[in-house]
Parts: C-alpha cells; sequence; structure tokens
C-alpha cells in the first residue's frame, strides 16, 4: 500500500506545474552592453547597458517562478553567453519554456513602448529592424544554419509560443502598461535565432525602449522591475495551469 501512495506521489509530482523547468534568459552581457542609454546624475552623464536592465528584471523572475517551478538563468552574473550556450542550457535542464529579457532602442529618442515577440515567420518590416539588432552578433554559415532551424522549429513551437506570449503580455499590459503610462505595442511574431536555438515554446521580451529617457528612468526604478518581473510570472502561471497535463497511468 505504502509502495502505491508512493507511486501515486511521483506520477502526481510529475503532472503538476512543479515538475515544469523554465529558463529564464537576461539578454547579452560581459563584453556585450547591448543597447546603452543615457541619463545625467548631476552632472556627470551615466551610460546605462541593456545587459544590466535584463539581468535585474530576470532575477526577479527567476525568484518568483522559483517557488513553483524548477527556475534556471543563462547567466546570474555580468558574463558573456553565446547564443549557442544558452540553447545548450535550455537542452541540459530540459528547459519546458524559453524566456528572454531585453530592452529596446531606437535612433528617435521618441521611440517608445513595450511588447512582447514569439516565433514564428512574418512580414513585418519594423519587426525585420529590430530581428536584425538582435541577431546582429550571428554571422557567415551560422546565419543560414539559424535560418533553417528556425523554419524548423517554428512549426513544432509557434502555437504553444503564441499562446505563452498572448498570456504573459496581457499581464504585462494591464498590470505595467497602464499603471506606468507605456503605450503597449502588443504581440508580434519574430524570428530571433535565440529563440530558434532553444528548440521550445518561447517568447523574448523587450521591456521598453532605452534610447527613451523617460521609459529608461522607470526601468531602473525597482518598483518597475518588480511590477514588470512579477506581471511576467503571472503570465507564464497562467501557461502551464493551462496546459493538459497527460493523464495518470
Amino acid at each position: 500500500m505504502k509502495l502505491i501512495s508512493t507511486l501515486i506521489l511521483f506520477l502526481f509530482l510529475q503532472n503538476s506545474p512543479t515538475a515544469q523547468s523554465i529558463l529564464v534568459d537576461p539578454g547579452h552581457g560581459g563584453e556585450d552592453c547591448g543597447a546603452k542609454g543615457k541619463l545625467w546624475k548631476g552632472k556627470t552623464l551615466k551610460v546605462i547597458c541593456e545587459k544590466d536592465i535584463a539581468l535585474s528584471i530576470a532575477k526577479i523572475i527567476h525568484k518568483r517562478l522559483s517557488k513553483n517551478f524548477s527556475t534556471y538563468l543563462t547567466r546570474s552574473l555580468d558574463r558573456t553567453v553565446t547564443l549557442e550556450e544558452r540553447a545548450e542550457l535550455a537542452d541540459k535542464i530540459k528547459a519546458d519554456i524559453f524566456i528572454s529579457i531585453h530592452i529596446n532602442a531606437s535612433t528617435s529618442k521618441y521611440s517608445h513602448g513595450l511588447e512582447t515577440f514569439y516565433l514564428d515567420n512574418h512580414d513585418n518590416a519594423a519587426v525585420k529592424k529590430i530581428e536584425m539588432v538582435e541577431n546582429k552578433n550571428t554571422k557567415g554559415e551560422q546565419v543560414i544554419i539559424n535560418k533553417i532551424l528556425a523554419d524548423l522549429v517554428i512549426d513544432r513551437t509557434a502555437p504553444s509560443s503564441r499562446k505563452m506570449a498572448k498570456l504573459v503580455h496581457n499581464e504585462i499590459s494591464t498590470k505595467v502598461s497602464k499603471k506606468y503610462k507605456i503605450t503597449d505595442r502588443g504581440v508580434k511574431p519574430a524570428i530571433f535565432y535565440v529563440m530558434a536555438l532553444s528548440k521550445r515554446p518561447s517568447i523574448l521580451l523587450e521591456v521598453g525602449f532605452i534610447s527613451n529617457t523617460r521609459e529608461l528612468r522607470k526601468m531602473i526604478s525597482k518598483k518597475f522591475q518588480e511590477d514588470y518581473a512579477n506581471a511576467v510570472s503571472l503570465g507564464i502561471e497562467k501557461y502551464f495551469s493551462k496546459q493538459k497535463a497527460p493523464p495518470l497511468l
């Protein structure tokens, strides 16, 4: 009887949300600053890197999700991590989903807003510009390989990625966009190689524009980062709660 009870408990844990594995990916890092923003602090002009804001928010998401899921970070320090290394970690921990955190930028200081991307094909010219920035460290033959891989992965992951993106973005829109008066730019398909290489349902979050001083001030505040991270975490929790667990044998 005790053996049967133990087996039932094991099967329950395997099918419950606690058995899910999540990889949270703070974009850039180390020698790769990512996009740069500038703020005056007194008479000193301070340069702020995308990698630092992304890591700060990712750590809060990791802490929140770790309460109910097996959650990992691609980096917990300011170090260089290649796209391939991020993908290898996703395979190593058998991640069910992949969440990449980024901060947008533009040549115009007036560009603003937050948005959520999932891996899929599209013909949006504006999105293609963002793809060029996020995929810029990939060159030569690797670009061709990544494009082929993206096509293969899209068919298998796009429906789940789209579903996750909508659930997460809805929470961000409700709890962050309105509260902090940041424009909601919506949910969009895109081909980011970091998502394709992960080979699992994935989303890439653009928190706001680091090139917009007003948004940058908001994004570096601890309160904003906590609210944003909590919204993302709640969306992920809802995503897993809606996933059908395999039947008990």
